[in-house]
């Protein structure tokens, strides 16, 4: 699938999208498979980069955002975010809880107690 790519007050470089289709590429390395990614870049007054992914996936779908000063660096800072996103997504299946979602079952007690009980009269 293609990788969507929208600037906002920033031209959108070959090196910008070389770098985002290689940091996408990394994310694919995971066997999640990437069904629709987006990503929109803008350069805040404050001189900041600000970028957004939405990336969907079989499960559901995965939302990011990163701020940096250096665009890079902001890059960088949203593959890590992605990254925790897809690792957890792909190992919740082996999750504790889906393995061990039956309640174990108590045997029952067989010992055998004796019905007549004698007293004595006194």
């Amino acid at each position: 699938m293609t990788l969507e790519i929208t600037g906002k007050n920033i031209d959108i470089t070959p090196a910008i999208r070389e770098r985002f289709e290689f940091k996408f590429n990394k994310l694919e390395k995971l066997q999640v498979p990437l069904i629709k990614k987006h990503i929109m870049i803008s350069k805040e007054p404050s001189k900041l980069f600000k970028i957004e992914a939405s990336v969907s996936i079989a499960g559901g779908q995965l939302v990011a955002s990163a701020e940096h000063e250096d665009l890079f660096g902001a890059i960088t800072e949203l593959y890590q975010k992605l990254d925790r996103q897809l690792k957890k997504q792909a190992h919740k299946p082996n999750s504790r809880r889906a393995s061990h979602s039956e309640k174990p079952v108590q045997a029952e007690d067989t010992t055998e107690y004796d019905d007549e009980v004698e007293f004595d009269e006194a």
